[in-house]
């Protein structure tokens, strides 16, 4: 059965956080009594917070020392106490304009996007950025290079683009690319990347009835899946997160710094993570006993319904939760319209 906190003891589990967030320095009551307008003496807080630690919400490192939030009071914290902290007008401006100025091109959004998060928030950003074989085909472009090669243009309705120089076959001309391209747009459009691999390629053949033609629209295409079976992995801010007060002390910190080093592992961290809305993993609540000190708020983000990746915050439990929360949720739903301004 959960415990169930009165009042009193949830304003003083939530100035506790609020104080040992900003201080990194544990509290004691004396500290919450002149700080906060709680109502009570000193030693009724301390009372409450002996009570509080008796029921695993709080920890004492040193018995001379105050107290600190545990990851049971941290996960409390999150689920009920947290203050609303929406993104500002100002920032959302701010985050706007970033992208404007510094993304030209789509595959610059996840860097942006990592960079930005971990500048905000202080700590590691994770951007897992979508593998192309969830995006539906949107067409093929062919454009003249000059007298024996043009370039093929390949676009999916997520505006990611493959690009790839293709030497036009002895007879072949630029007309003939046009045409093809109709012909393979008429057909596959709507198509995911991932079914053309299973698609029927025979009408096209048929249609197109030139073997050397047809072998470069399909190379164009094969090239696409190659590219982008694989997805990306963007990596924001270990320097942030060694600033941290707790990581002051490399030993500490070194076991999380070797995992993000290992890119496979990580995906599947975020892989794990990956489903409806916000979530937040804090402290021993995650699995991987490497990241028993940090806590975990990730993102998954959509495209058109689909969904496609995954963004997160990686730090210490004493983190600005409601800080890195409402960027995420505001960055979760700003990727799309991203994305979109983007591939127009």
């Amino acid at each position: 059965m959960a415990d169930v906190l009165d009042d009193r003891k949830k304003r003083v589990l939530q100035a506790v956080i609020d104080d040992y967030i900003t201080s990194a320095e544990p509290v004691g009551s004396r500290t919450l009594a002149r700080k906060y307008n709680l109502g009570v003496s000193p030693a009724t807080i301390r009372n409450e917070m002996a009570d509080l630690e008796m029921l695993g919400y709080l920890e004492q490192i040193h018995t001379s020392s105050g107290r600190i939030p545990s990851s049971k009071g941290y996960r409390f914290y999150v689920n009920g106490l947290i203050p609303p902290t929406p993104v500002s007008d100002a920032e959302r401006a701010r985050i706007d304009a970033w992208y404007r100025e510094r993304v030209r091109r789509i595959e610059e959004v996840f860097q942006e996007t990592a960079r930005l998060i971990s500048q905000v928030t202080r700590n590691v950003s994770l951007v897992l950025a979508p593998q192309m074989t969830q995006a539906a085909f949107r067409c093929l472009q062919f454009l003249p290079l000059d007298d024996q090669r043009v370039i093929a243009v390949l676009m999916t309705d997520a505006g990611f683009v493959e690009n790839k120089i293709i030497p036009m076959p002895p007879g072949a001309e630029f007309e003939d690319f046009q045409r093809m391209a109709r012909v393979i747009n008429r057909n596959l459009a709507g198509h995911t990347l991932q079914s053309i691999q299973r698609h029927s390629m025979t009408e096209i053949r048929d249609e197109i009835d030139d073997e050397s033609l047809y072998e470069a629209a399909l190379g164009i295409i094969n090239r696409a899946l190659d590219e982008s079976r694989t997805e990306r992995l963007y990596l924001g801010g270990t320097t942030e997160m060694l600033e941290q007060p707790e990581f002051h002390d490399v030993e500490k910190v070194r076991d999380t710094l070797l995992i993000l080093e290992k890119e496979e592992l990580v995906k599947d961290i975020l892989h794990a993570h990956m489903g409806e809305g916000l979530e937040v993993t804090i402290g021993q609540e995650n699995q991987d006993s490497h990241f028993k000190d940090t806590s975990l708020i990730t993102a998954t983000y959509h495209l058109d319904g689909q969904l496609l990746g995954t963004i997160a915050v990686l730090g210490p439990t004493r983190m600005q939760y409601a800080k890195a929360m409402s960027l995420l949720e505001f960055m979760n739903t700003n990727l799309t319209r991203i994305i979109h301004r983007l591939s127009r």
